[in-house]
């Protein structure tokens, strides 16, 4: 019996006979070989090899959200593996850069040997979005029926298994309003901080009387309570639960304080790995709609305006998604109801001592 050797051992344990041979550009089978093509159809088994290890990741971090009360020991692995999927992501979007290396005439050349494939067919970047929380409802219609249509009936069956469980949205929104400290004993966070925004406000407005006259005067006072009944809206649940109706704002309001509290007194020791989630997510949805952006002119750069492959139109279909296929706007949203650090209300000082470790220093009893 021939022993094996290292190549061999390392070979079968990465499969890579199943991967080398897994290229078959149809312009050689063709008799007319496009060279482009293998650059082509490697670049988009990478992607899908990195689909997959998003999903792996997906699968931990949701499980780890999937309990009633998240355990503190789980936020660590769950920060973890949110910022590998960020780092995959960097590398999906700069992955472009390569693919940007073949003359649009390659493109032109073996395109005919595609048929309908499409990239759009990607039912494991169409799960990664429904799983994140991307909604069917609101996804911009194409080929004149459901997304997920020209799909396999088992890739179906995955996406909308996922729709009929909670997608990391949901799980992060429930998980938001969950947390303590918002609302505590006598204090509340929203009232704290609407009457420091008010303060603000009657500063600001107290300086335009002594400055300014006139139509400069008018306007700036007119700023002064546009911005005032900005900031009211988002502390009346009410005007909230109308919002969301109007399509402003997705998070319930509970979620939403939360996310504004984090962000605010994200300095507290409580609350540092909260807000390394939030800014983690942020990221998340950054990158898709970086890599939207760069995937629409990368189709324009091959393509010009002309229909996509599969019959999607293309460039403007792929320019609307970037900012109608957000999922996470809401805490991008959020940057406009900061107010200056010397504006913020200081936290009660009891507060405070819960917010630290417990083998942090506490005030003397």
């Amino acid at each position: 019996m021939t022993k094996k050797t290292h190549w061999d051992q390392y070979s079968e344990y990465e499969c890579l006979e199943k991967i080398l041979t897994a290229q078959h550009p149809r312009s050689d089978k063709a008799g007319k070989p496009v060279h482009d093509e293998m650059l082509f159809i490697v670049f988009h088994q990478v992607y899908e090899l990195w689909f997959k290890q998003i999903l792996f990741e997906l699968d931990d971090i949701q499980g780890r959200f999937s309990s009633d009360v998240v355990d503190d020991r789980d936020m660590q692995p769950i920060l973890a593996y949110l910022n590998r999927i960020v780092e995959i992501m960097r590398q999906l979007v700069s992955m472009i850069d390569v693919l940007e290396t073949m003359p649009p005439q390659s493109f032109v050349d073996f395109r005919q040997h595609l048929g309908t494939a499409s990239g759009f067919q990607s039912w494991q970047f169409r799960l990664i979005e429904t799983r994140l929380g991307l909604r069917r409802e609101d996804r911009i219609p194409v080929f004149h029926a459901d997304f997920d249509h020209e799909l396999k009936e088992e890739s179906q069956k995955q996406i909308r298994a996922a729709e009929q469980t909670p997608s990391l949205f949901t799980q992060i929104d429930n998980w938001l309003a969950r947390t303590p400290f918002v609302d505590w004993q006598d204090y509340a966070f929203h009232d704290e901080y609407r009457a420091a925004v008010h303060k603000m406000l009657d500063t600001k407005k107290e300086m335009a009387e002594q400055s300014l006259s006139g139509d400069g005067l008018a306007a700036e006072l007119s700023l002064i309570e546009k911005g005032r009944q900005k900031f009211d809206a988002i502390f009346d649940p009410a005007a909230h639960e109308q919002a969301q109706k109007d399509g402003v704002w997705r998070m319930s309001w509970k979620a939403l304080q939360a996310a504004l509290f984090i962000t605010i007194y994200r300095n507290e020791p409580i609350l540092q790995g909260p807000y390394q989630l939030l800014t983690h997510i942020t990221d998340v949805d950054e990158l898709l709609a970086r890599w939207r952006y760069r995937h629409a002119l990368l189709v324009q750069r091959m393509v010009g305006m002309g229909a996509g492959t599969g019959g999607s139109s293309g460039y403007g279909y792929l320019m609307e998604t970037v900012t109608k296929h957000r999922i996470f706007n809401d805490l991008f949203s959020l940057s406009s109801y900061l107010i200056p650090s010397e504006s913020l209300p200081a936290l009660p000082s009891q507060l405070s001592t819960q917010m630290n470790y417990r083998y942090g220093k506490q005030d003397d009893k």
